[in-house]
């Protein structure tokens, strides 16, 4: 290969981006960058690669849970934060309890042994402002049990939090009674585990009704070193998301939730995101309240 080939075709953009509807376009090429390959991680499960966005610096740009960027930007990791949302969710059903101990209502939570994959967990950090704003069920007021090291290393569990052996195993606990509640990431074989916000449906129903927005989950974040030397290639990365985002909805014939359903640019997705940023505060997640500005680049910043 010759060096003037060399020059003329740089190295691809190293991405982590799970295959949704919102991303598949750009996940299979659908939508490309003119002048960059992408080069996607193979990562079946995105949340398993946080780690390696958030402490290794692995991917020019990622997708990456918003609590887990919020700690992130605090400690200093050089990411910014893309206006992309391409996840989000009703948590409602994912607090889980063992009915054969006994019926469990959200506000009878407080006291309780609960079992989370980690602690500051997007999931769990909504889960836990549900119980706070509407019960006033501090996070002080459990006992939480956590079965995975926290994504961003500089994070010190609170002191309610008990960091679990590695051959204990969170489900199995908590049908033994050794848990009252844990979050799990979907509904297991057992029958006898069921939501505690029951039906988890109609609380999410009404939750959205109140609120007025969505709950996030995951955005997309890109390395400070990128935004710097290259902003065009910045904007041409949010193009694709959009681009992929409207083949989405094209492909379902469906345009009439095309500005709420994951949103993209800061005047859509800033209600949602201020909203994630009290919560995360609130909880003691990180010391001080961000401004919205401050998680952006200024190449990334996009209307």
């Amino acid at each position: 290969m010759s060096f003037e080939k060399i020059i003329s075709d740089p190295f691809p953009l190293k991405a982590m981006l799970g295959d949704y509807d919102v991303t598949h376009a750009l996940r299979h090429g659908k939508v490309e960058l003119k002048d960059r390959d992408i080069d996607f991680a193979d990562v079946k499960v995105p949340n398993t690669a946080f780690k390696r966005t958030v402490r290794d610096l692995e991917f020019d740009f990622s997708e990456l849970a918003i609590v887990t960027f919020l700690q992130a930007k605090e400690a200093g990791i050089p990411l910014s934060l893309l206006p992309c949302v391409v996840v989000s969710r009703f948590q409602h059903p994912y607090l889980m309890y063992n009915t054969k101990f006994g019926e469990l209502k959200p506000k009878d939570i407080k006291g309780k042994r609960i079992g989370v994959r980690s602690y500051p967990v997007t999931t769990v950090t909504w889960l836990r402002g549900m119980l706070m704003q509407e019960y006033g069920i501090l996070p002080s007021d459990n006992h939480w049990y956590a079965f995975e090291a926290p994504h961003v290393a500089q994070w010190k569990d609170p002191s309610w939090v008990r960091n679990c052996s590695s051959d204990q195993d969170m489900l199995e606990m908590l049908e033994k009674g050794e848990l009252d509640v844990a979050v799990l990431g979907s509904a297991p074989l057992n029958i006898d585990i069921q939501p505690v916000f029951n039906p988890p449906e109609l609380y999410s129903k009404e939750w959205a009704k109140k609120h007025q927005v969505i709950q996030i989950n995951h955005m997309i974040v890109v390395k400070d070193e990128l935004c710097q030397s290259s902003p065009e290639i910045v904007a041409n990365i949010f193009d694709l998301f959009k681009q992929s985002k409207t083949l989405k909805m094209l492909s379902k014939e469906s345009a009439e939730n095309f500005n709420t359903d994951y949103p993209m640019g800061i005047n859509e997705v800033k209600p949602h995101l201020e909203f994630v940023i009290d919560l995360v505060h609130q909880q003691g997640l990180t010391k001080t309240r961000a401004s919205l500005e401050s998680l952006f680049h200024k190449s990334t910043f996009f209307e």
